[in-house]
């Protein structure tokens, strides 16, 4: 009898699980700060990883997949989701391609969050922070968003996932925003190529195979932003305690950044960043040169 009753709310649930998607989406706000996602297939960028606390069960991610903690996962602030990435921990020179599939790290002053499987396999302690170096492979995200949008993707195996991942924070996007646009849902396949039923989302497997290399650590800057003009770049030095502004690029084009650094701890970074946000330059972050 309990069997019986089980079943149809199992079947309900499965029913009204949302559907893996492509997705860039709107502007939103976590942590405190606003975020722009947009498609970005030749993303490079440097800063500090953190662990990404998982959801509940059968919460799905920001594009309707599965997270598992057991699984070599990321989620991201801006990218295009899905999406496949290298992330090199330059403090021991392990490497970890892997599967962008929900928004975050909750912390601004994280470019990263991973799941446990990927922390553990990159060598980062729990409760720790890594500098990272995160490269957006962009020839398997392109793949494997069109395998998502229902076209078969190359080279990239698929199985059949159980649903389960993360919800984040969302508001209404503050004036000027724009809605950077979000893609329909299409069936997803199998490694065969064949469609499959809606109610059977397929997940792309990328071998948890890590990558040695000679640690490469740099050095943690907090940088308010870079600037065209360096009258605006000493303007906005001047509101910040410690900032220096540098001049880069060849003379004709000639930008500059501003920074303040570099810091010896992740927690000296994170207190500056801190301030800076408070200050009101919401573009600050922080990196590794």
């Amino acid at each position: 009898m309990k069997a019986r009753v089980l079943l149809p709310l199992l079947l309900a649930a499965a029913c009204s699980t949302p559907q893996p998607r492509y997705l860039v989406g709107e502007a939103y706000s976590l942590g405190g700060v606003w975020s722009y996602p947009r498609e970005d297939f030749t993303l490079v960028e440097t800063g500090l990883a953190t662990r990404q606390a998982g959801p509940g069960w059968n919460t799905p991610t920001a594009n309707g997949e599965a997270w598992s903690s057991s699984r070599a996962l990321a989620a991201h602030r801006t990218l295009q989701l899905p999406a496949v990435v290298t992330v090199t921990n330059l403090e021991n020179g392990s490497s970890l391609t892997l599967r962008v599939n929900d928004r975050g790290p909750v912390n601004p002053g994280r470019v990263i969050g991973l799941s446990d499987r990927a922390a553990d396999l990159l060598g980062i302690p729990p409760g720790g922070a890594a500098q990272v170096r995160v490269a957006v492979d962009g020839d398997r995200s392109r793949a494997l968003g069109e395998g998502v949008l229902g076209r078969p993707p190359e080279a990239i195996a698929i199985e059949a996932a159980p649903r389960a991942a993360v919800a984040s924070e969302s508001l209404a996007p503050p004036p000027g925003a724009r809605d950077a646009g979000q893609r329909s849902v299409a069936v997803p396949v199998t490694a065969s190529a064949a469609p499959v039923a809606a109610s059977a989302p397929a997940q792309v497997v990328l071998p948890e195979t890590v990558t040695p290399g000679m640690p490469n650590p740099g050095r943690i800057f907090v940088e308010a932003g870079i600037l065209s003009r360096a009258d605006a770049a000493q303007r906005l030095a001047a509101r910040i305690p410690g900032a220096r502004v540098e001049a880069f690029g060849p003379r004709r084009d000639q930008r500059y950044r501003v920074r303040v650094g570099p810091f010896s701890t992740a927690a000296q970074a994170d207190a500056t960043l801190e301030r800076t946000l408070a200050a009101g330059v919401s573009g600050a972050r922080i990196l590794v040169d």
